[in-house]
């Protein structure tokens, strides 16, 4: 049964069809919402659950818990994706949405770890991983209802809302978190007014749900069950149907892993890189996401439709190749303009390191293993925000200039205490440790730059929905393009903000971790050229391969 014959049997009204992307489109906004809230706060959250006066540690930890909710994201792509081949799109994503927002609320209800001491990250965990298994499901269903309802040759102008839903649910939640700064004093809000955006996920889980309540199931797989086309087992076949285990891994690595690496790039290495190695005010850098990701938006939109006159192989291959080009520079760029003074002391004011065991750990202290004298330095530099260049001795030194700088005894006593004690003297030094508020016309650089970002995620991102679509049989579709996208997604992209954090924290370097998204975006871009078909888009044949 060819997708065409299917669309035949019950073509959608251009009413319904806007009623489709609506309500698919807000409730993929709400449930990433509930998803990103979590990396939007995420200094508070690691004041809340996992506290420590090693800094670099503490944000680690909430990148872990960050990357757990993705990793669970492939095994709700298999059970939902199975669900959905099964028994249809429209309430299989029902069940998502639901668990997202119950999971996201929880958040908002757990005590801090000061009140019950190691459940409160484990308990934060385990909400994180139903989060991971609900947005396992819902990516895979929004996007194929939205692909099946569409006419072909508009599928990648409206499946690209959904992917502009994505930056959605990234905006809303700053939008959410600002609104409440600003009607909570800044003490009550770090202690307990940070649980509000958690919370306000039941208020959006009712108006997705009532939404999608609205909305008929596809015609798509209506037809597919009406003819007895309904896939015995969806899991099983999409490895074993001819051409797929090919597909797949076109999917996962020149389709998933290029698109999510650069998005969390773009919206997440930049606000990490901004708020805590910059010393920009949260605020400020609210208000940067926020405009850039606002305007971001409506690229996605642009791409989607462009590809169905081009294609959807050539906006990602041009997308990623001039990722590799500028993603360095443009950082560079970024920290320059954010804190100039930080840039320019260390550029003026070269600081070495020289001793033994000159490496560090930054999870010594989480698995109570001793860290190097040395290792605790290059960890007070590294949350500091300083680069450094380390030289061979036996003698433990560090020097800033070519002057050497007196190491205190006491300095060893705690991560804080030599993170203190360090800034006071490189301050001397010029270095500029504190807040720092850039001039507006460096703000306007700063959001520049990252709406070039925002336009090569458009660019690799706009047009995957319908790509995805089209690349697999209807029969096992929900399965088969939610398996590759979510491991893609959730290891590749979902693990970048820790491992980039490890690259830092062990190199010195504060762009050293750019290097894991240069990687990823370089192999994909090799299986891309390779395994995405040219020409204009086309729908699902088995001659495709």
């Amino acid at each position: 049964m060819s997708e065409a014959a299917a669309l035949a049997g019950r073509e959608p009204s251009e009413k319904e069809i806007r009623l489709v992307i609506a309500a698919s489109s807000a409730g993929t906004v709400f449930e990433w919402y509930d998803f990103f809230i979590y990396g939007t706060l995420f200094a508070l959250i690691g004041k809340a659950f996992f506290p420590s006066d090693n800094e670099t540690l503490q944000v680690l930890l909430v990148w872990a818990g960050f990357a757990i909710g993705f990793g669970f994201r492939p095994l709700g792509a298999i059970m939902f994706g199975f669900l959905g081949d099964k028994l249809g799109r429209k309430y299989t994503f029902l069940v998502t949405v639901t668990l997202m927002g119950i999971a996201t609320a929880g958040v908002g209800l757990v005590p801090n770890a000061a009140s019950i001491g190691l459940w409160a990250p484990a308990i934060v965990i385990l909400l994180r991983i139903l989060q991971g298994l609900a947005l396992g499901g819902e990516y895979g269903g929004a996007a194929i209802y939205v692909a099946e309802h569409a006419p072909p040759a508009k599928r990648g102008f409206y499946t690209s809302f959904i992917q502009a839903s994505v930056v959605g649910g990234f905006v809303l939640s700053i939008i959410v978190v600002l609104a409440c700064r600003a009607l909570i004093p800044s003490d009550q809000f770090a202690e307990w007014g940070w649980r509000i955006p958690f919370l306000l996920s039941v208020i959006l889980l009712a108006i997705s749900l009532w939404m999608r309540l609205k909305l008929s199931e596809s015609p798509v797989f209506q037809a597919m069950k009406a003819e007895g086309e309904i896939a015995g087992n969806p899991f099983v076949e999409s490895f074993t149907y001819p051409g797929n285990p090919k597909r797949i891994f076109v999917a996962l690595f020149g389709v998933t892993g290029i698109l999510t690496t650069i998005w969390y790039t773009a919206f997440f290495s930049s606000l990490s890189f901004l708020q805590r190695d910059m010393r920009l005010d949260a605020e400020t850098v609210e208000l940067i996401m926020l405009a850039a990701g606002t305007i971001a938006m409506t690229f996605y939109i642009f791409v989607g439709k462009w590809s169905d006159r081009v294609g959807r192989k050539k906006p990602i291959i041009i997308g990623g190749i001039t990722m590799l080009v500028l993603m360095f520079p443009a950082f560079w760029l970024i920290g320059h303009l954010a804190n100039p003074g930080l840039a320019e002391a260390a550029e003026r004011n070269p600081v070495v390191v020289s001793g033994p065991q000159c490496v560090t750990d930054p999870f010594a202290e989480l698995f109570d293993r001793e860290q190097s004298d040395c290792g605790k330095i290059l960890g007070a530099l590294t949350s500091s925000g300083v680069a450094y260049a380390l030289e061979p001795g036996n003698t433990l030194s560090l020097t800033v200039s070519g002057n050497d700088v007196t190491i205190e005894k006491d300095w060893f006593s705690s991560a804080a205490v030599m993170r203190d004690g360090l800034q006071s003297h490189l301050s001397n030094a010029g270095f500029d440790f504190s807040l720092q508020q850039p001039p507006f016309i460096n703000l306007a650089g700063i959001v520049g730059i990252l709406l070039v970002f925002g336009a090569l995620s458009a660019l690799t991102y706009g047009s995957v929905a319908a790509l995805l679509s089209e690349m697999f049989p209807p029969r096992i579709r929900y399965s088969s393009m939610s398996i590759p996208y979510h491991i893609g997604a959730g290891y590749l992209g979902g693990f970048l903000p820790l491992i980039s954090g490890v690259i830092v924290a062990s190199t010195g370097n504060i762009y050293s971790g750019l290097w894991y998204t240069w990687v990823v975006v370089a192999f994909g871009l090799v299986v891309a050229w390779w395994g995405i078909p040219d020409g204009p888009p086309r729908d699902f044949t088995d001659d495709v391969s």
